[in-house]
């Protein structure tokens, strides 16, 4: 039986010009659940991340931490098979597990939404603009999730839950391809949506619990799910224990 864990990446530049970049938090926060793992011996046989930045990036401040945190633990001078290789994203990189376009949902909200631009001048109106962010951004997800304007996206909500579904086949097929030990642990470090999309058809939900649980999901939160012959059942969501190992201050949710 495998066991897949979907790791949300680590704290984005959120507010910044490019989003898709990890701040230096969510560097730590990676680095942090490798700790963790290398502190419980828990076995890594394969990484895998979608195409964006911040998945690329969690992946690999996590595997440099527990690299070094399993080296220094271990009794004995055994080299660690490689989990990922980090040098060849051909390797492990698996589009499917990539976020959906949070600008062309937000942008498609609202006709007075055409740009940045206009987006920050609404903002800027508000007394509290995060406050302000925040409402726009629940209304916006509210019209994607609702499905009543699927034409107007470049992907819509049921095909982006279409997609979810084909990702963790998608880690099917690699775990057979790679001829993995029944017991094997794949990782995936990927972004809330995907794992949300992915618990709640797991839970038979739909879309608005995708929604709700997307946002309760905690950078490098991650959700426990078994994979045995066609069917997975959810083992655990959201567990992010690795991040209270230094104070809550590095809990975030963007």
């Amino acid at each position: 039986m495998t066991t897949l864990l979907l790791a949300r990446h680590g704290q984005a530049s959120f507010g910044q010009e490019n989003y898709d970049q990890l701040s230096d938090l969510g560097g730590k926060q990676a680095q942090m659940l490798g700790q963790h793992y290398a502190a419980t011996q828990r076995r890594i046989d394969a990484i895998f991340t979608g195409s964006l930045v911040r998945q690329q990036d969690s992946a690999r401040h996590f595997w440099q931490r527990y690299q070094s945190a399993v080296m220094v633990n271990s009794e004995n001078d055994t080299p660690i098979l490689p989990a990922i290789k980090i040098d060849e994203p051909d390797s492990y990189i698996l589009p499917q597990f990539d976020e959906f376009n949070h600008q062309d949902v937000f942008i498609k909200s609202d006709p007075a939404f055409s740009n940045r631009a206009s987006i920050a001048a609404e903002i800027a109106k508000a007394k509290v603009p995060m406050v302000r962010l925040a409402e726009l951004f629940d209304k916006a997800m509210q019209r994607w999730h609702g499905g009543d304007y699927d034409q107007d996206y470049i992907e819509s909500w049921s095909q982006f839950n279409e997609r979810a579904k084909q990702a963790l086949e998608q880690i099917r097929l690699q775990v057979a391809t790679l001829n993995l030990d029944r017991d094997s642990t794949v990782l995936v470090f990927t972004s809330g949506g995907v794992i949300a999309a992915i618990t709640s058809q797991l839970l038979q939900q739909g879309s608005q619990t995708a929604y709700q649980l997307n946002k309760s999901l905690v950078n490098t939160g991650v959700t426990s799910i078994t994979l045995k012959e066609q069917h997975s059942h959810l083992l655990s969501l959201n567990e992010y224990s690795h991040l209270f190992a230094d104070g809550k201050r590095f809990v975030t949710w963007r």
